[in-house]
């Protein structure tokens, strides 16, 4: 297995790549770098006249960096997306790529404090640069506003008692790393089912650190001033709340209500979507079990 597959196995990705439509000469973007396996597919497809330019925020993922004429890995959030690519010359490219959510490397990472599986500090950063980590957010929210992060990103019908429990182990000591947090949860972690429990915990704290809905929401208003018409987006989610906004942005252009119409009652939109939901098959779930909750969606520039 390559170094980069080592980093992430990249999902759906066929599926993803061909959902752009890859033209020879085109100009297209990778939003969601990681080990580099979907913009490496993407190269393939790209002749010498072609463009990748990828972001990702993970000082880590530099280590991946791709040595081609054709490719530029930017070191930033892809909230900056219209930015950046205005910085390196690009006002519409012709596709965009994004595979959210923790790649394998930061879940394997037992330091990064993303997996349950590991004793690590509370961190759970998908950027070093990133003054917020899950420290700040165990430690220095009130109980409220834990329980708000609790139920909005992790849709836990007992947040109250979660975010009840974890203030109540802190008055004692501070919640210094993930074995501490499981322990400040106390009964609320029947024996058995501890990874389901804390599962919708990681995912709220982890959301919180790092923005990631208010991070999506930025980058989705950005595509249709970014993207030629006749351009595509490739977009692959892991949850309820990162898919709802991706369907909807692509139904109906925005996040909440219906869709703009014209003068004559038209829906108007700035992307149609291109056939249905795509989800990963049995054998590829088999071979990656991360890729279980994914569903990819491809839209078209109108």
């Amino acid at each position: 297995m390559s170094k980069s597959m080592e980093y992430h196995n990249p999902v759906l990705l066929k599926e993803t790549v061909d959902g752009l439509n890859i033209h020879p000469d085109g100009i297209y973007v990778d939003v969601t770098f990681g080990g580099g396996g979907h913009s490496r597919e993407i190269l393939k497809r790209l002749g010498p006249q072609g463009r990748l330019l990828a972001f990702d925020q993970d000082e880590d993922a530099l280590k991946n960096v791709i040595d081609d004429s054709r490719f530029t890995l930017i070191n930033e959030n892809f909230r900056f997306l219209k930015r950046f690519l205005k910085f390196h010359g690009c006002k519409q490219v012709d596709g965009v790529l994004g595979d959210f959510g923790v790649s394998s490397h930061q879940f394997d990472e037992a330091g990064r404090g993303f997996s349950t599986r590991f004793d690590a500090d509370l961190d759970m950063r998908m950027s070093q640069k990133n003054p917020l980590s899950a420290y700040e957010v165990v430690n220095s929210y009130e109980e409220g506003q834990l329980r708000s992060v609790l139920k909005l990103y992790g849709e836990m019908k007992n947040a109250g008692a979660v975010a009840r429990a974890i203030v109540q182990y802190r008055e004692k000591q501070p919640i210094r790393t993930t074995d501490e947090l499981k322990k400040s949860l106390g009964k609320l972690l029947p024996k058995f089912k501890e990874q389901k429990v804390l599962a919708p915990i990681y995912q709220a704290i982890r959301i919180e650190v790092n923005q990631e809905i208010e991070v999506l929401r930025d980058f989705l208003l950005q595509l249709p001033e970014v993207v030629k018409p006749g351009g595509r987006i490739s977009l692959i989610s892991y949850h309820s709340l990162e898919d709802r906004l991706v369907k909807r942005f692509i139904r109906d252009g925005k996040f909440e209500g219906e869709a703009e119409k014209d003068f004559y009652g038209n829906v108007d939109v700035p992307f149609r979507k291109v056939g249905g939901l795509i989800v990963p098959t049995a054998e590829e779930i088999e071979i990656n079990n991360r890729a279980r909750s994914a569903k990819l969606r491809v839209a078209e520039r109108i």
